[in-house]
Parts: structure tokens; sequence; C-alpha cells
């Protein structure tokens, strides 16, 4: 049996939409898209939601909208993929990585404190898998750094604190505190790429809490502008009669979802409860078939320090092999592959890539986030999987572990 790690979940629907896009003559940024926009916002309770052709699009262009730039620092945690950081090298700020709590996927968020500065700007939480980030922790931070916060602008200003940008691309359906992933944080970036849980090919959204003084409708264009060419026309705006003649307001970026992409996602916008739950049903088969191995399943579902409820989007199946070494992990994926199951690492820390490197950056003073990172496995998750096949996995990812360890891997 063969078992790839993350394909799309694809049906007649998501291809019927597609077919529509086409034969409507409209391919770019079009009513599908406006559709697409306003069912993200209803779902997570935000004001109004931009579509982007990547979530990192999203984080950019939101650190863009915000003035960060040259001078300005932006906090993000060491654990995490590229896009959290590289956005703020994109825009010439500093960037400041924080490492993770002992045994934790979650950023220290006393080391959190003790980093920001008068120079921060915003902060930039990661959503791990779809489990939200402590927000009531992180707001009680940023509050209590209000005084050292220089707004350079009027945006800023109307924040008086350090922004939170939260990186969600995981987290499209989660939620906490009866709280929607989206309607947390100040700006929420979600990614809608192939491996994800909605997906639109690529693409992704931004959300955001509205801004006291500030229009929602007014923010929103200043992303359409952004992600336009700063043209300050739309195509479909310049299809009204008479409508043709436009304006470039500033030398901005392209960066629009097209109504092929927003079709697929239409599509899968009405399939996505169900897709939550079959999710649920994965993990749960999972969790029981590990009854026993001294191995450790992050927490999709629970209470947190706080006592809040928090649900999460279940976007990823992370597994620590409890003592276990690098050397054991990497032989465990080997094995696991050659049985016909691929699995994944999630995430090697920023400070062992080359471009962090030369950034000054060292794995060794982010002890938290190697020791996660060295025995972290993330078996398959997504809704293509049948029963037969979660089982496989299950028992070639036990059998594998077994073999290992009696042979005295460790």
């Amino acid at each position: 049996m063969k078992v790839p790690f993350s394909p799309p979940d694809i049906t007649d629907e998501e291809i019927n939409e597609v077919i529509d896009a086409l034969k409507s003559g409209w391919i770019t940024t079009g009513p599908k898209t406006k559709e697409f926009e306003r069912q993200i916002a209803a779902f997570v309770h935000a004001p109004k939601a931009v579509c982007l052709n990547s979530a990192t699009a999203c984080m950019e262009l939101a650190l863009h909208f915000l003035g960060v730039g040259p001078g300005d620092e932006v906090i993000t945690s060491a654990y995490t993929y590229t896009a959290s950081a590289s956005v703020a090298c994109h825009v010439g700020a500093k960037l400041v990585l924080v490492d993770t709590e002992p045994d934790s996927y979650e950023m220290d968020y006393d080391k959190l404190s003790s980093a920001i500065t008068e120079k921060t700007k915003v902060f930039i939480p990661v959503d791990i898998a779809g489990v939200l980030c402590d927000y009531t922790r992180i707001f009680q931070i940023v509050e209590e750094k209000r005084a050292l916060f220089h707004p350079a602008n009027e945006i800023q200003e109307k924040f008086g604190r350090v922004i939170v940008m939260a990186d969600s691309a995981h987290a499209f359906g989660a939620s906490r505190n009866g709280k929607m992933c989206g309607e947390v944080a100040d700006f929420t970036s979600f990614s809608f790429h192939a491996v994800k849980n909605l997906t639109t090919a690529e693409g992704g959204a931004l959300v955001w809490k509205a801004i006291p003084g500030t229009d929602d409708e007014w923010i929103y264009h200043q992303f359409m502008l952004l992600s336009l060419h700063g043209q300050s026309k739309d195509a479909l705006a310049k299809t009204k009669l008479g409508a043709w003649e436009y304006d470039i307001v500033m030398p901005a970026y392209k960066c629009n979802m097209t109504d092929i992409m927003a079709g697929i996602g239409l599509a899968q916008m009405k399939r996505y409860p169900e897709l939550l739950e079959r999710r649920k049903e994965i993990l749960y088969r999972y969790k029981k078939s590990f009854d026993g191995l001294p191995v450790e399943l992050i927490s999709h579902d629970g209470v947190d320090a706080n006592g809040n409820e928090f649900h999460s989007s279940r976007h990823l199946c992370l597994v620590r092999l409890t003592g276990k070494s690098l050397e054991f992990r990497n032989q465990l994926i080997i094995d696991m592959a050659e049985a016909g199951v691929a699995a994944n690492v999630h995430y090697k820390p920023l400070p062992m890539h080359t471009a962090y490197k030369k950034l000054g950056f060292d794995i060794a003073d982010y002890p938290n986030a190697y020791r996660q990172f060295e025995n972290e496995i993330t078996l398959p998750l997504h809704t293509c999987l049948t029963d037969e096949q979660v089982d496989y996995v299950a028992e070639i990812f036990k059998r594998c572990y077994l073999v290992l360890d009696a042979a005295g891997n460790r």
C-alpha cells in the first residue's frame, strides 16, 4: 500500500466551479473572488477578508499597510516555516526570533516579553498544526509593553502598542475561548496552498479585527491597491460602462487571487465542515492505535492554562518520539517510506537554515526549538485517507518504531 503525505482533496464540485469560471470568460479577480472573500469573513467573524495569491503575500502586504520598514523590529518564533520570518526581511525590518517553551511548539512568552524593544512594531505568533497560540497571554504582554511602543504613522497610533499579526496558515476553522481564528489577532493570515485543509491550489486570505476610527472598506481598498499595482480600479470595476479610466496611486505589487482559484475555494467551503470532521476521525484513530507507545501527539482539543476551551483545525499530526534522537527519527522516516508511507517533519527551526545563519542566527541560542525538532515526525493527515490507509500508517509507524527501538537505537 502507498500512502502519500498530503494530496489535495479535489472532487467534481471543485472541477465544476473551475469549469464555470473558465466558461464565464472571467478568470482573473472577479465575482467568484469577491464571493469567496465574503464567505471567509462570515466564517471567521471578521469585518472583511482580502484574498491574495498566498499567505506570505497577506503578511507582507499587512506589514506594508502598517508602515513597517527599516529601523523597525518584527518578532516571530524560531520554530516555524520561513514565510513567518521572510516577510519582515522583505520590508527591510530587523527580524527577531524567540525560542519555544521547553517541550512545546509554542513560543516562550516570557522570552517574547523580554524581546520587545522600543523598535518592535509587530509580533507574528504561529498557530502550528492549526492549534491557536495563547492570545490571552500575548495581548497581556503587548499591553504591558505599551509604554515602549513608538508609533511611526497614524495607523500605528490607533493601536498604540505592538501589533499582533497571526500566521494562521494552518488554522482556518480553529477556535479558542469561543472565538474563531480570525477574530482574535489584530490581523490574521490563512494559507490555501495545495497541502492545506482548504485549498485553492495556491492562495491565501487576510482578515482583521475592526480598528477604532478606521473604516473597513477603506482598509480593504488599501489592500486592493497594494495587491494590484496601486491601480485605483480593479478589472471588475473597469467593466462598468464608461469606467475604463484609472490611476496608479503607488508603485505597488501584483499578488491578487484569480476566479479560477476562488472557484476551487468556494467548492471547498461547501465541503469544509465535513472535511474538518473527517480529520477529527483520523486523529482519533491514530491516537487510539498509539496507546502504550512512548510518543506524544499534539493536543488538538482541550482546555488551556487559562481555562479556555480550544479546538484546532487539525491540520497536522505532529508526533514526538519521546527520548529519541534525530538519527532515530530520520531512520524511522526512511523505514516508513520503504514500507510505502510518506512522513514529514514540522519544522526545522529557522536558525538551522543557511539564509538565517547568514543573518547571524545560531541554533545554539534556541535549544528548546532544537529539542522539539530533533525527535518530531509528522504523519499523513488528509481527507483522501481511507480508514484502511489510516490503520496501515499506524501499523507501519508502530512496527518500524519497535524494530528500531529493539535494535538499541536511541
